[in-house]
């Protein structure tokens, strides 16, 4: 099953942040199970584009004010969400505040 990890940083740590997962990065990469892992950039530079009754604007900036972020996200493919989870735990920074565990579905809604 593949599992996206999304890492959510508080809004007032530095931009450009390095994260600490050795341990994480060992783990999943040893088992095999690590995929991918994005950093993304900082939410200021992004944009929103919605689209409601055909009408298509694009708003400069982050989604939400918020506090917290999503500041970049690792792929895993586990053999269950406990696994995923526990991998999730050895992603450790005093600037993380959380790491979203969800697990991605095909386009006809089952689990990959």
């Amino acid at each position: 099953m593949k599992f996206l990890l999304n890492l959510y940083l508080n809004a007032a740590a530095l931009p450009g942040q390095e994260f600490d997962h050795e341990q994480f990065l060992a783990a999943a990469g040893q088992a095999g199970e690590l995929i991918s892992g994005h950093v993304f950039a900082d939410p200021s530079i992004s944009a929103v584009v919605r689209v409601r009754d055909n009408v298509v604007t694009v708003t400069e900036g982050p989604y939400l004010p918020t506090q917290d972020h999503v500041a970049g996200q690792y792929l895993v493919d586990c053999e269950n969400r406990e696994r995923a989870v526990e991998l999730a735990c050895l992603i450790s920074s005093g600037e993380i505040v959380g790491v979203e565990v969800r697990p991605l579905m095909d386009s006809a809604g089952m689990e990959m």
